[in-house]
């Protein structure tokens, strides 16, 4: 463990993102935030530091519990952070919220056929009457 890890390479450390590369352009394009607001690249990351980062549809906000800037297992990686309760809360109604928003929609069991095609493009074109 060391005494001063680059952000970059914490958030690396801690599996946030998959290659340096890829945090350090996440953080110059502002989706990472250290203690509520943009920071570089170059960054200290400080114990007790509350961190927002992006993760696909969902964003964590987590605090700063260990140093590293070795990737290890995942395992070993969430020991570095604790995600806070309104984080953890928060993503688990979006989740619900998109799971239910994707039951509501109906899926065609198959594809068009040819006739079906064309009788879209025709009602397509159609203007309305």
């Amino acid at each position: 463990m060391s005494d001063s890890v680059r952000l970059d390479k914490w958030l690396w450390a801690a599996r946030f993102f998959k290659t340096r590369a890829l945090a350090k352009k996440a953080i110059e394009g502002g989706k990472v935030h250290y203690d509520g607001a943009r920071v570089k690249t170059s960054k200290n990351v400080e114990l007790g530091a509350l961190i927002r980062v992006p993760q696909g549809w969902d964003i964590y906000e987590v605090e700063v519990i260990e140093l590293s800037d070795q990737r290890r297992g995942a395992p070993e990686a969430r020991k570095l952070y604790a995600e806070t309760t309104e984080s953890a809360e928060r993503r688990a109604r979006e989740t619900e919220a998109r799971r239910l928003t994707n039951e509501a929609m109906q899926h065609p069991l198959k594809r068009p056929d040819k006739k079906q095609r064309r009788d879209i493009q025709r009602f397509q074109r159609q203007p309305g009457e």
